[in-house]
């Protein structure tokens, strides 16, 4: 795996930080203690600001506790949702797991997109971004336990941080209940405390969706339009009559492929018009979809590239790019501005005949995928391409543009991730004593309660452990 500067950049930093962790620790080890794999750092930070809004906005914080139980119970819906469709994509689609190598449940660490080959799907995931990001994240989600506690009259023992006994640089907040005081609290009361917290995350990526919409409008400009295609036509198999001057009698879907294996461009021609190559097969063999004899093909134009200016005239949009299309006759000669990722160089076309209107210039490319472009990843999309326009290729406007943007979108990414997460039905999640509490209340019995609550458990993890031995077969086979 090839390091950029900015990657042995980034990690030297995180060596500094863990470090840093390690010696501040080590001089604060008489304050330090210890839960399993974690090391606590326990102090008395943010206890004032947590008893101060808990007692004073009780009124509020009652409204707002039917809304974050219920923002639980729809999150732990979710989560079930999205681990069963997991479960049966593992076991009945074989191909997903084929493609995308990485475990059923990637551990959320630096780099993790280039350590499992998922970059086609994330942003990059630097050090910088994971520790402001969890940073983030446990502080909202800890302190919305500790003010719903308050609120509720559960005293805070102590705030901190946690760190993993052997990476310190894997660290999160944690705020310290009285429990004996918790479990005497009604289940209404308790629910309430244990879904503040992924209602609070869920709460802040709301409000970084904001922050994003905003950033992107200030640091980003649109360079110009890309196509990811040329137009085509589907056509009869049967109609086509030569492929590179080779006539072609009574064609089938078998003759077409022999004549056309390992060329990119070919020139086909059937009983009315020429193609100037094949894109593929639909389900039915008899037809096939051949790309125009058009100017784009035709004069090298690959698609993923930018159209920036029209003869001078900036392009920041495909509606300007019709207009001023429109402005030139079948047989003009225009030159394109076009990016190629790397650099702009001038391209000459000329306009050819469209084919649903002669008098109409024509050059020849299709926009299918509907996405934009200059930041990367495809679940990216899943929050950013709401606010962008399609096929809209842009640009930062500042050096730190792109390095910003992600971050504040990894914030929001993983603030849903950990809302998810903590509301699996499992003993070790927040969801885990939140559906207890769930059952108990339904069943009234505390001995069925705890037996249903265990087998879920054990359920949902032989079904991780399911999904491992499948994710490891997978390298064997």
């Amino acid at each position: 795996m090839t390091l950029t500067t900015f990657e042995i950049f980034d990690i030297t930093l995180l060596a500094v930080l863990i470090i840093f962790i390690s010696i501040f620790l080590y001089k604060n080890k008489k304050n330090l203690g210890k839960d399993g794999i974690l090391i606590l750092y326990r102090t008395k930070w943010g206890l004032k600001l947590i008893d101060k809004v808990g007692t004073k906005y009780k009124k509020t914080l009652k409204v707002i506790s039917y809304i974050s139980i219920i923002t639980g119970y729809l999150l732990m819906m979710a989560i079930i949702y999205l681990f069963g469709q997991t479960v049966y994509q593992y076991l009945f689609n074989p191909e997903i797991i084929k493609n995308i190598r990485a475990p059923p449940i990637a551990p959320l660490i630096p780099y993790f997109p280039k350590l499992f080959g998922l970059q086609d799907f994330f942003p990059e995931f630097y050090a910088i971004y994971f520790v402001i990001s969890i940073l983030i994240v446990a502080t909202v989600h800890e302190f919305a336990h500790g003010i719903f506690s308050r609120r509720y009259g559960v005293k805070i023992k102590s705030t901190g941080f946690a760190f993993l006994k052997f990476f310190p640089a894997i660290f999160g907040a944690f705020v310290e209940q009285d429990e004996k005081k918790m479990t005497k609290k009604t289940k209404f009361e308790q629910i309430s405390i244990l879904s503040s917290g992924v209602f609070a995350n869920i709460i802040t990526a709301i409000l970084f969706v904001f922050a994003i919409l905003l950033f992107f409008s200030i640091a980003f400009t649109p360079l110009g339009v890309f196509f990811d295609d040329y137009s085509y036509s589907i056509v009869k198999v049967s109609s086509i009559i030569s492929i590179n001057n080779i006539s072609v009698n009574n064609s089938s879907y078998d003759k077409v492929v022999e004549l056309i294996e390992n060329k990119t461009l070919n020139e086909i021609k059937t009983d009315n018009n020429k193609y100037s190559g094949i894109k593929g097969f639909p389900q039915d063999l008899t037809l096939v979809a051949l790309y125009d004899d058009a100017p784009a093909i035709n004069a090298g134009l690959i698609p993923g590239e930018v159209i920036t200016e029209i003869n001078g005239i900036k392009i920041y949009g495909k509606e300007k790019l019709s207009e001023e299309l429109l402005k030139y006759f079948p047989g003009d000669k225009i030159t394109l501005k076009i990016y190629d990722g790397e650099d702009i160089r001038n391209h000459d076309i000329i306009l050819g005949k469209n084919p649903q209107n002669e008098n109409m210039p024509f050059l020849g490319i299709g926009f299918f995928n509907q996405e934009s472009r200059g930041v990367s990843g495809k679940i990216y999309t899943l929050i950013s391409s709401s606010f962008k326009e399609p096929n809209i290729y842009y640009e930062p406007k500042y050096g730190l543009s792109k390095f910003i943007y992600y971050l504040i979108w990894w914030v929001i990414i993983i603030n849903l991730l950990v809302g998810l997460m903590n509301m699996l039905p499992v003993g070790i999640f927040d969801g885990g004593k939140f559906f207890y509490l769930t059952v108990l209340g339904i069943t009234k019995s505390e001995k069925g309660a705890k037996r249903i609550f265990s087998t879920v458990t054990y359920l949902f993890l032989f079904l991780l452990l399911v999904m491992m031995v499948f994710w490891v077969l997978s390298f064997i086979k």
